[in-house]
């Protein structure tokens, strides 16, 4: 059983990170944790990675618009990649984060804590996992990567 104050170390090739366990996780790399009924969202490390150091981003969705799972709020754009930002629960988007505007570095140095992305609240997406679940989500990935590395396509995690 996990202790439930300390993370999940995780170590796979290149990548090494410390998973929350206070925390759900989408098969599309983003994060959850309940905070007084409301659930904040961000992306994990390794969607971080993979997008490389943060340069912009923006959300059409305004604070009370209902959302559901997989419906586009916003994007974010990496040094490497832009990415969709995808609704987590059935429910209401609450807000964005703030600080963001100031500080959209917080997304890859702080993605769990102040580099979280928005709020929102309601029911969560059935896809989502534990910890643990999402671990094996992780090797998964990992595992198709270094096969696409293999076979010369170029895809790497370092």
């Amino acid at each position: 059983m996990t202790d439930p104050g300390k993370p999940l170390l995780f170590k796979r090739s290149h990548f090494t990170t410390r998973l929350p366990v206070d925390c759900v996780y989408s098969p599309s790399h983003f994060w959850a944790r309940e905070i007084d009924g409301t659930w904040r969202i961000g992306f994990t490390k390794f969607a971080t990675r993979m997008l490389g150091d943060m340069v912009d981003h923006d959300f059409e969705t305004k604070p009370g618009t209902a959302i559901a799972p997989g419906q586009i709020l916003g994007w974010v754009e990496g040094f490497k990649a832009i990415s969709d930002v995808y609704g987590f629960c059935v429910g209401e988007f609450v807000r964005v984060n703030p600080d963001l505007a100031a500080n959209i570095a917080l997304i890859t140095k702080k993605p769990y804590a102040d580099g979280w992305l928005y709020e929102a609240r309601g029911s969560l997406d059935d896809k989502c996992v534990d910890v643990h679940g999402y671990a094996a989500i992780l090797n998964q990935t990992i595992d198709k990567m270094l096969e696409q590395q293999q076979a010369g396509k170029g895809t790497d995690i370092e």
